[in-house]
């Protein structure tokens, strides 16, 4: 019997990336490459800017992600997965697949994160 549900590893698991947009960031910063937040703004209208910059702030306190800070006119802030981060590609992976099959349990989708 489990006593303290943060000794559980799922609990873990979903503190990190349980929510509505962290998943979505996450996905956003596959192509291993570095992402402007003006960019993560556009291709993800639905999400405030406040929210955004807070979302990104915890995902880099957690060693999820890497923040650059360019001291230029005007500052440019790039973000892009850590190492850390990188771990949980097969986790959104089968996040993804098991999406697909409750949606369709006939379907098998193709894992293509950079889909919009």
């Amino acid at each position: 019997m489990l006593q303290n549900p943060e000794n559980c590893a799922v609990v873990r698991t979903v503190g990190f990336i349980g929510n509505k947009w962290k998943p979505i960031i996450l996905v956003r910063l596959l192509n291993g490459g570095q992402v402007r937040f003006g960019k993560l703004c556009v291709q993800m209208p639905d999400i405030s800017r406040k929210i955004l910059s807070q979302q990104l702030k915890e995902l880099e306190e957690d060693g999820l992600i890497i923040r650059h800070s360019y001291m230029e006119k005007p500052p440019r802030v790039e973000y892009e997965l850590s190492e850390r981060g990188k771990t949980l590609i097969p986790v959104l992976k089968a996040m993804y697949d098991w999406g697909v099959q409750i949606d369709d349990p006939g379907a098998t989708g193709t894992w293509d994160p950079l889909v919009k």
